[in-house]
């Protein structure tokens, strides 16, 4: 970092013989890299050189505070030193790099008997000749000016100053600290390419902005600091109290501060200055106009280092014209930017800066530290730190560029969305999420940005494409909040007086359908299912209009399939199987294989709803078959429930375990936490089922958390029935109860009939095992009338089971029998007989039965019972 904090005496402003050598006496002031602390005085020890002359052998200041957070760049430093005697620390202005600098060279003094020295270039104008470096250096070093050398058969000054440079280190084992650099990158390049060959015992240290690639050196990135070393950092300069006296509510502030200052040392320093005049919470208040708040200076330092905007302005200044205008139009980026949308949005209409040469410029803000490239597997990224960003823009709007950027940068990315949405539903998902994951921070603001100039059809057709990203990442809140600002443009452009019907209007008609009924599904996931009431039919009833279906057949067929698995999980299942119809019809009609397979797939879940196992069977594994063809991973996701229960059913829980890590590894592959989530939750059922109890406890609270993050409500109404069964398979029944009592809180509110008669059975055994058969039993006829009316043969035959064990509680053991028979025949009716794992209840009922009766008595109620008159009558 500059050497902002440090004060030299003016004694040690010029060598030992600086008057006799015509030195200057005036101070070198450091450049504007400095993190200001306060200052330190160096200390230079006369020591005998070599060559006789008595003076400081190195000078180096010597700061007051501790560096902080470099202890890993220090021994970066120090192996790069062990290979090569040039080292170049590069990295934006005010990240530190004299700091460090001269720390390392404290240390390798030692190394060093002829000293380490702090050669200050800030002050030499910009561009000056390779003779200025070099004679810089040699009035550091306390050698004669080689404007007076008298030696003959100099052709100059640069030949003369080389000359005397190169004679003067020859012989030395000597460290140079060339400092700031970035504005004489040639000549210093041009001086060192001409002595280093000649000083074997000379070793370079430089800082700059850029490295100077020459042969041989070795660069080191100096980035700002982590995030623990930042709030380390203004913490112990601003002075603040120790951890044990502040609240969570200053923790989490401090932190935020020190990301938006990007760990820049500099930066912290200023606003830890602040810090005692503001509060922390005034400095992150203020943050929005970070160069206002930050623009009291710190004493005893250059201009050009007082003030955050001094140092940017000191790196703008050696721009050209073209890397301007990249970095400017580079800043309306919210996150990082990829080549090419760097390319399309850093360009512009009149050619100054074209297409082709942006990536060209791009590399030479990366060289100068003002643009970080980030490198991923999908290929480079461009990143601005914040302060850099907020300087740009302020930039962008002074040259009147700031609409065409937003434009371009808008337009670029709504078409980015539209590209990738149908890249979501085939092999290369996976890459393409990973795309929209970086672009996270663009997409909704290009969406704004067409809203803002009235384009609503395209902002319409984007929001939708986007849906199906949110919803693949867990996110329905965040696309369900762009579709309703879309719809509310529309709508108020429908409601302008000057309204006229435009000549796309049937373009219009199906884009604010599509989103209307992509709004309903998202609300639906959300978890808010009051909201959603008549919602989802209210949508499917817009997708009737002829324009849909004209315009954008495949959008038609998607969104109906979208709205039946959305209504899946919400109350109302005959909507939802008359959508999955639709959907499938829809799809069939028009020869789209992905519209099929994801219809297919809803109607399989709809089936085992039912307990048609047949349909289950037929849909599932035509669905898988499709998704396959198709290289669409999380179309085989949704296939994997249907599939596995089928499974679970016959009893054959190894294929469904596998099965459902398939699913859990497809989920983890591609980030989807939602389906993450429901996996978990049927691994833990596995598990309960096998009676590895710890096992299936850990899945589904790893399930919970999941949900909970995603604030997927159905998912942690999943995750808390498997650890209430678990509960009340260890003997804690008040667990369990509590668990169970919460999932079917929700269940109700989103009139989900196979949840909630799951949720009303547990409960119903719960109580038995409690000691309270009258509870019991209201609880198990509340759930016989569910499954009934839902028309779910196996959810009936649960709640007979259940009301078999009360009645055996309860001193009935004939009636427990008859109702166990009842249950038996429900079950072989749907082919889905009660397999040996999930016979636990049961058991336990027959059990007594056998007790109190006697087998051939038991058996002879159980026959009775199988009759279907009987389990109507015993319900």
């Amino acid at each position: 970092m500059r050497q902002a904090i440090l004060r030299q005496d003016a004694d040690l402003d010029r060598p030992p013989h600086a008057e006799s050598a015509g030195t200057p006496g005036d101070a070198r002031p450091p450049a504007p890299d400095a993190a200001p602390p306060a200052a330190p005085r160096p200390r230079a020890t006369p020591r005998t050189a070599r060559d006789g002359a008595v003076g400081p052998v190195g000078q180096l200041p010597e700061p007051l505070t501790r560096l902080l957070g470099r202890d890993a760049d220090l021994a970066a430093v120090d192996a790069l030193s062990a290979h090569s005697r040039l080292v170049t620390v590069t990295g934006p202005g005010g990240v530190g790099k004299t700091r460090l600098a001269v720390a390392y060279a404290g240390q390798a003094a030692a190394r060093h008997p002829d000293g380490a020295w702090l050669v200050e270039l800030a002050p030499l104008p910009t561009g000056a000749p390779a003779a200025a470096v070099a004679t810089a250096v040699l009035r550091t070093l306390g050698v004669r000016d080689p404007e007076t050398d008298p030696t003959p058969g100099g052709d100059g000054r640069r030949p003369d100053a080389l000359r005397l440079l190169a004679a003067a280190v020859r012989e030395r084992r000597i460290l140079l600290l060339l400092d700031n650099c970035e504005h004489l990158s040639d000549a210093v390049a041009d001086v060192l390419e001409a002595v280093l060959p000649q000083a074997p015992g000379l070793s370079v240290l430089v800082t700059g902005q850029e490295p100077l690639a020459l042969a041989g050196e070795a660069v080191h990135p100096l980035p700002p600091l982590a995030p623990a070393d930042a709030v380390a950092l203004f913490t112990a300069r601003a002075g603040l109290p120790p951890d044990r006296t502040t609240t969570p509510e200053d923790t989490a502030a401090v932190a935020a501060l020190c990301g938006r200052l990007d760990g820049l040392p500099l930066a912290l320093e200023l606003a830890a200055a602040r810090a005692r005049t503001l509060g922390v919470h005034g400095l992150l208040a203020g943050l929005d106009d970070r160069f206002t708040l930050l623009s009291r200076g710190l004493r005893g330092v250059p201009p050009r280092q007082r003030t955050l905007r001094a140092v940017i302005d000191w790196s703008w200044a050696l721009l050209g014209g073209a890397e301007e205008a990249v970095l400017r139009r580079l800043s309306v980026h919210g996150g990082d930017a990829s080549a090419e949308a760097a390319g399309v949005v850093c360009s512009d209409a009149a050619a100054y800066v074209r297409e082709h040469q942006v990536p060209l410029l791009l590399d030479r803000l990366v060289e100068r530290s003002l643009v970080a490239l980030v490198d991923r597997p999908e290929g480079r990224r461009y990143r601005l730190l914040e302060s850099v960003k907020d300087y740009a823009r302020e930039r962008l709007r002074a040259a009147g560029e700031e609409a065409e950027a937003r434009a371009r940068h808008g337009a670029y990315y709504r078409e980015l969305a539209l590209r990738a949405e149908p890249q979501l539903r085939g092999p290369h998902q996976r890459l393409w999420l990973a795309r929209l994951d970086a672009a996270e921070a663009e997409l909704h603001p290009a969406v704004e940005e067409a809203l803002a100039h009235g384009r609503v059809v395209p902002a319409l057709r984007a929001a939708c494409a986007l849906a199906r990203y949110r919803l693949l990442r867990g996110g329905p809140t965040e696309g369900g909040r762009l579709l309703d600002a879309c719809l509310a443009a529309e709508r108020d452009h429908t409601a302008h007086p000057d309204h006229t019907v435009h000549p796309c209007a049937g373009e219009r008609i199906a884009a604010t359908a599509l989103a209307t009924a992509w709004r309903a599904g998202l609300t639906v996931r959300e978890g808010t299912p009051h909201a959603a009431e008549g919602l989802v039919r209210s949508a499917a009833a817009t997708l009737d209009a002829r324009e849909v279906a004209e315009h954008d057949p495949l959008g038609h067929a998607h969104a109906l399939g979208f709205l039946a698995a959305a209504q899946m999980g919400a109350g109302d299942v005959a909507t939802g199987e008359e959508l999955a119809d639709r959907a499938f019809a829809v799809a069939e009609g028009i020869g789209d294989a992905w519209g099929t397979a994801l219809a297919l797939s809803v109607r399989a879940r709809h089936a085992l709803a039912h307990g048609d196992l047949a349909a289950v069977r037929r849909d599932a594994e035509r669905a898988a078959r499709l998704f396959g063809q198709l290289g669409d991973r999380w179309g085989m996701l949704q296939t994997v429930f249907p599939r596995a229960a089928l499974h679970e059913i016959a009893g054959e829980y190894p294929q469904a375990s596998r099965l459902h890590e398939e699913g859990l590894a497809i989920a983890e592959e591609l980030g989807l936490r939602t389906e993450a989530g429901k996996r978990l939750c049927a691994l833990g059922r596995a598990a309960l089922l096998a009676g590895a109890y710890e096992e299936s406890r850990r899945r589904h609270a790893d399930a919970l958390r999941l949900a909970g993050e995603q604030g997927h409500r159905a998912g942690e109404a999943d995750a808390r029935i498997g650890l209430a069964m678990v509960a009340r398979r260890t003997g804690d029944l008040a667990g369990a109860e509590e668990h169970m009592r919460a999932a079917l809180a929700w269940f109700r509110e989103a009139d989900y009939g196979p949840g909630t008669t799951l949720a009303l059975a547990e409960l119903g055994f719960t109580a038995e095992l409690r000691g309270d058969p009258q509870r019991a039993r209201a609880l198990h006829q509340e759930g016989l009338a569910a499954a009934r009316a839902l028309g779910d043969v196996r959810a009936v035959a649960l709640a007979l089971e259940g009301l078999a064990g009360t009645a055996a509680a309860a001193g009935e053991p004939e009636r427990a029998a008859r109702l166990l028979g009842a249950a038996d025949a429900a079950r072989t009716s749907v082919g889905a007989p009660l397999p040996p794992a999930e016979r636990h209840d049961v058991d336990r009922t027959w059990s007594t039965c056998l007790s109190a009766l006697g087998r051939t008595a038991a058996e002879a109620a159980f026959a009775l019972g199988t009759e279907p008159a009987q389990a109507v009558r015993y319900g």
